[in-house]
């Protein structure tokens, strides 16, 4: 008989209140991961030991409660929108977030504007918190976004600053993942461009974005390090020239103090501290 996943956990089995049926369930889903985001049915039999017949009964209910999806042209899967709506839920509860939320609720009350924090998450950067100006100035701008909204990371500030300090071999594959589309009247849409973008963001530790996302369109960034001095995380802070119309230059000046301090100490409160 083909083993399909009995001996699996057999020692918590014991208990009663351990259901196998959701273990496997889970241990599908954990398959997906890394380089392994599209798997297909004997992918994930192989991934999860179980057999196929078994292993496809699990994905098929997946699908039906969108945890999965299947592509239509190879019929492999990939992970569906509720388990993104299970990952920002954690996104929530992380400790970066309760860190940061009042360092970067004072960052919006200090400069009038909304401030947000964002992680990298392959070609894209997704937003984890974001805070408006208890003054409710008419500097305060909401952009329509939300904890869990996505960017293209080539074309914001804070996507700058987290490709800026990721590692070559990775920059490099991420940018083979990117298409460089147009979308404000000043977006970089040459890859050696972006590069030498980002080789000047990692040198200063601040990014600047002038109407690359949008037309109007302005922000102003900087990194979050954690305690072993890696970049997980960015702030900024966005304006529009309709509230600001001041030139980039002047906004910049004006607003890079606040900003490298409070990614500053965000940072140290994660432990980080610079030699």
């Amino acid at each position: 008989m083909a083993d399909d996943g009995s001996s699996r956990g057999r020692a918590a089995a014991g208990s009663s209140a351990f259901s196998v049926s959701l273990e496997r369930g889970l241990s599908v889903l954990s398959a997906f991961g890394g380089d392994r985001s599209v798997l297909g049915i004997a992918d994930l039999a192989r991934a999860v030991g179980l057999n196929k017949s078994t292993t496809y009964r699990y994905v098929a209910t997946l699908v039906k409660l969108e945890y999965l999806r299947q592509d239509p042209e190879t019929k492999k899967y990939f992970l569906g929108p509720r388990v993104v709506d299970l990952g920002f839920a954690a996104i929530d509860s992380m400790e970066l977030t309760k860190v940061a939320g009042p360092v970067l609720q004072a960052l919006a009350d200090e400069t009038g504007f909304t401030a947000s924090m964002g992680l990298c998450d392959g070609p894209d950067v997704v937003y984890v918190d974001r805070r408006r100006s208890a003054r409710r100035s008419s500097l305060a701008m909401d952009l329509n976004l939300h904890v869990g909204s996505r960017l293209p990371a080539y074309c914001t500030s804070m996507g700058k600053v987290l490709l800026a300090f990721r590692d070559p071999v990775a920059l490099r594959q991420t940018l083979d993942r990117i298409d460089m589309a147009r979308r404000g009247p000043k977006t970089i849409t040459n890859r050696e461009q972006l590069v030498a973008a980002l080789a000047k963001v990692r040198q200063s530790g601040w990014a600047v974005n002038d109407e690359e996302l949008a037309p109007g369109l302005r922000s102003f960034a900087a990194p979050v390090r954690d305690r072993s001095g890696e970049v997980v995380a960015a702030v900024n802070v966005a304006v529009h020239l309709t509230m600001a119309p001041a030139a980039v230059e002047s906004l910049a000046g004006r607003l890079e103090g606040p900003l490298r301090r409070t990614a500053a100490e965000i940072s140290r409160r994660l432990g980080y501290r610079p030699e």
